[in-house]
């Protein structure tokens, strides 16, 4: 669940349709409603659109830090898999950092078959460890004809395919409690400014505006990564992003200065400081469609995939649940997205066997319509997915082609980018408890990359 994307075209399609027609989609995006083929619940025999190998008695694992609805999910897509070659898959929990989980598991001989790879750095990290195989000729053609080109790059590493993206989502979105914006007359904000504004009309009417949580440092690179692409501009962003450009940049203090606008108003936020940095992402969600008109906070920042929580709780997604863009803090709303890529771990027939199959529509399409996801395949049929929220983004995202880029903390080493306690998703939530100090986040934000991009 952590990259970004900055989509122009994206921008503009999203912004056109103004809340994504919303008002005609009842369905939630993990209501499940979606029939799925063969494995997944489907009376229907399975299509043959991609060629698989028979592996009778094959045993293939696959690591992921997917749980609940998302593990359930992509659990189906396995089931199809396994019905159509005869192996057996085992899913392995795993936690972040995935580099040392994997690390442990290889160090004890156990490595799995194939592992489910949230970040671009991570994906390096496991080439440069000699752990990852590079994609066979039969994955590698499934992505020549369903991807684009920034896809295909996106799980390369200096030439050589080692990554198929699987999961991607679009992280630039704004959930909100509709009747909690109805009672306080609240409107859905275009700028920065204005969604201000929008958070101080709804604390006038006596519920919480902002729900944050803060307890998943991600949550909060993904706060700081929207404004500083929008406020910055791309160019900056890809400086940032490759440490071309340090941390303590002047565009950094401006980006941290806006999103303290926010932070440094505990009003604003559920529970304030202390409670967000105790909330979890699932709980951000959840509280803010539960309580009927009275949530513990009205607004929650995240991608699509907020729509498997919402379905946690009795709120439907077009009715009680409504979405617009990230507010433009410059000229443009930005557009973010992350992405989850299958790696080979063992050079097996059935590994590479599973990512041909994670390469394909076919497997795109059991998910998709589970609701909560978006593909990065291109030859996906927007109309397997259950809503049309889900399908605009989807689209949105196909037709931005290879204008994108990726998230900043994921293309950072782990170190610095992707581990719990440590630095960016550290350093932020210091940051969300204490916001005036700009220059000492900057500061320590430039001295925990310093050392990370130089191991």
């Amino acid at each position: 669940m952590r990259t970004t994307l900055r989509i122009r075209r994206a921008a503009m399609v999203f912004t056109a349709v103004g809340a994504l027609a919303l008002t005609g989609c009842g369905d939630d995006g993990g209501s499940g409603k979606g029939k799925t083929s063969g494995g997944s619940g489907s009376d229907e025999p399975s299509s043959s659109a991609v060629a698989l190998p028979k592996l009778d008695g094959e045993k293939i694992s696959v690591a992921a830090v997917w749980t609940g609805p998302e593990q359930a999910n992509f659990l189906k897509v396995l089931k199809e898999f396994e019905k159509r070659t005869g192996a057996t898959v085992t899913f392995v929990p795993a936690q972040d950092p995935i580099v040392n989980f994997l690390g442990t598991k290889i160090a004890g001989g156990q490595p799995p078959d194939v592992a489910m790879i949230p970040q671009v750095g991570a994906i390096k990290q496991a080439v440069e460890k000699k752990w990852a195989k590079p994609v066979g000729a039969e994955a590698k053609a499934q992505l020549a004809k369903n991807y684009a080109k920034v896809w295909q790059d996106l799980g390369a590493v200096d030439g050589t395919q080692y990554g198929v993206y699987f999961k991607a989502a679009n992280k630039s979105l704004i959930w909100y409690n509709a009747k909690a914006f109805e009672n306080a007359g609240a409107s859905e904000p275009k700028t920065w400014k204005d969604f201000m504004a929008t958070a101080e009309t709804v604390s006038a009417s006596g519920v919480t505006p902002v729900s944050v949580g803060g307890a998943d440092g991600w949550t909060l690179t993904d706060w700081f990564e929207n404004v500083y692409l929008s406020q910055a501009g791309p160019e900056k962003y890809d400086q940032l992003a490759q440490h071309k450009i340090k941390w303590t940049d002047p565009s950094v203090k401006d980006a941290l200065t806006t999103l303290a606008e926010l932070f440094g108003k505990p009003s604003l936020i559920a529970g304030g400081a202390d409670g967000a940095l105790q909330t979890e992402f699932p709980a951000s969600v959840t509280q803010t469609f539960t309580g009927g008109d009275q949530p513990k906070g009205a607004m929650v920042f995240e991608g699509d995939f907020v729509g498997v929580n919402i379905a946690q709780t009795k709120a439907k997604i077009g009715t009680d649940a409504k979405v617009f863009p990230f507010p433009a803090v410059g000229a443009e709303s930005p557009v973010v997205t992350g992405g989850d890529a299958a790696v080979a771990l063992k050079d097996s027939k059935g590994a590479q066997a599973l990512l041909t199959w994670l390469a394909s529509a076919d497997a795109a399409k059991i998910w998709a319509e589970q609701g909560g996801f978006i593909s990065p395949n291109k030859s996906l049929d927007a109309a397997a997915y259950p809503n049309e929220v889900q399908r605009t983004m989807a689209k949105a995202l196909i037709a931005a082609g290879d204008a994108v880029r990726f998230d900043m903390s994921d293309q950072a080493p782990q170190s610095f980018g992707g581990t719990p306690g440590k630095g960016e998703w550290k350093t932020l939530q210091d940051f969300l408890k204490n916001p005036k100090d700009i220059a000492g986040t900057q500061a320590k934000l430039e001295s925990d990359a310093a050392k990370a991009y130089k191991s």
